[in-house]
C-alpha cells in the first residue's frame, strides 16, 4: 500500500464525497477456535464478546499485565467455538504469540498469508458493491458481516465496519482472487469517482474521527483508560490486565489523551510540545492539516493536572493556540445519520 496514489486530498476528499479503494492486505488476520475457544478470547479481550451475537463484530483491545495495550484489534464472532482477530500490521506476530500464548484450550491459527484485504469506504459504497456482492450489502448492518459470493463465484467475508468514520465495507478473500476483486470494484466505483487510497489519506481520515493508532495513541507504555477507551473495558470478567485498569478507572490517570483544533495558523506533528498556561503539558501523538475542516487537527497526551479548554502547540519555536475539542472533529455523513437515530 503506498502512501499516496493521486494525492493524500484529492484521495481523501474522494473518499468524503463519494468512494475510495483501500488494499489493506497488509493486516493481520489470527483464528482462535475449537470448543475453548469463548473462554480464550473473553480472557484476552477487554471487551465482552458475549455482548453480541454471531455475525457481528466488536472492537476491543488485548492487554498485558499490567494494562499496556498489545494491540487493539476488532473481533468477528462466526459462532462460540470460531473467532477471527484482525490485528495491527506491525503487530501480527506478537499479537499471533501473545494470543496462542494465553489462550489454553483453543487452536490458535496465523492466518494473515490466507488472506488479502480490501476495504471500499465512502457514503456510495452500497451502490458499488450492490452489483459484485450476492447480498444486497444494504443489509449488512454496521458492525455485522456475512459470508458472500463476489463476481459470482469468489467466496469472501464481507463486514462493515470501517476506520474511516464513512459508511463501507472490509472484504476478506483469498490472495489469488484479489487482483480481479480489486479491478470489478474500480470498474463497478467508476461512475462514481471511485478512487484508490493510499496510507496517507488513511492516517487522515481516521484522524478527523479521532481513531487511535497503535504506537501514537496506543502502545505498549498506555493503557486503554489513559487513552480515553474505557467504554471498551467491561470489567467483572477477570481479563488479563483488568486488576490495573480498574485501578486507573476508580483512582483516575497521570496523563489524559486530549484532542484539539488549531485557532493560529500551523499544522501539529507527532512529538510536538504542548503547554497550558506556560508551562509544558505534553505531546501531540497525532496531528495534520484536516482535508475536510482546512485546518491544524490533532490528539495528544498532557498532563491531567494541566487540563484546560486551552492548549498551546510549539510549533517551529512558536507556540500556537488551539482549543481542546472532543472527536469526531468532522462529522461525516454516516455520523450524522447514527446521531439522528
Amino acid at each position: 500500500m503506498p502512501v499516496q496514489y493521486s494525492g493524500v486530498i484529492d484521495e481523501h476528499l474522494a473518499v468524503r464525497g463519494a468512494c475510495g479503494l483501500f488494499d489493506v492486505s497488509h493486516m493481520g488476520e489470527v483464528e482462535v477456535s475449537g470448543k475453548g475457544a469463548l473462554k480464550a478470547v473473553q480472557r484476552l479481550m477487554t471487551n465482552d464478546i458475549e455482548r453480541v451475537v454471531d455475525g457481528q463484530c466488536q472492537y476491543t483491545l488485548l492487554c498485558y499485565p499490567d494494562g499496556g495495550v498489545v494491540d487493539d484489534c476488532i473481533v468477528y464472532r462466526f459462532n462460540s467455538e470460531r473467532f477471527l482477530f484482525c490485528v495491527n500490521a506491525s503487530n501480527t506476530e506478537k499479537a499471533s504469540e501473545w494470543i496462542k500464548a494465553n489462550s489454553s484450550g483453543a487452536l490458535v491459527e496465523d492466518l494473515s498469508p490466507e488472506y488479502a484485504q480490501l476495504a471500499l469506504q465512502g457514503p456510495k459504497s452500497v451502490e458499488v458493491l450492490r452489483p459484485l456482492l450476492d447480498i444486497d450489502p444494504s443489509e449488512i448492518k454496521h458492525f455485522h458481516f456475512v459470508m458472500g459470493e463476489l463476481s459470482g463465484s469468489i467466496e469472501a467475508i464481507v463486514s462493515r465496519t470501517g476506520y474511516t468514520g464513512e459508511d463501507g465495507f472490509e472484504i476478506y478473500l483469498p490472495v489469488a482472487d484479489a487482483e480481479a476483486v480489486w479491478d470489478a470494484l474500480m470498474d463497478s466505483g467508476r461512475q462514481y469517482g471511485i478512487k484508490p487510497i493510499g496510507l496517507g489519506a488513511r492516517d487522515t481520515l481516521r484522524l478527523e474521527m479521532g481513531y487511535p493508532l497503535y504506537g501514537h495513541e496506543l502502545s505498549e507504555e498506555i493503557t486503554p483508560i489513559e487513552a480515553g477507551l474505557k467504554k471498551y473495558v467491561r470489567f467483572g470478567r477477570g481479563f488479563i490486565g483488568e486488576d490495573v485498569l480498574q485501578k486507573q478507572a476508580n483512582e483516575g490517570v497521570k496523563k489524559t489523551l486530549v484532542g484539539f483544533k488549531m485557532k493560529d495558523p500551523g499544522i501539529p506533528r507527532t512529538g510536538y510540545e504542548i503547554y497550558i498556561g506556560g508551562k509544558a503539558a505534553g505531546k501531540v501523538t497525532s496531528g495534520t492539516l484536516s482535508p475536510s475542516l482546512n485546518a491544524g487537527i490533532g490528539m495528544g497526551f498532557i498532563d491531567s493536572a494541566l487540563k484546560g479548554p486551552e492548549i498551546e502547540v510549539m510549533i517551529r519555536n512558536r507556540a500556537a493556540k488551539a482549543m481542546t475539542a472532543k472527536p469526531p472533529f468532522y462529522q461525516s455523513e454516516l455520523q450524522t445519520k447514527k446521531a439522528a437515530v
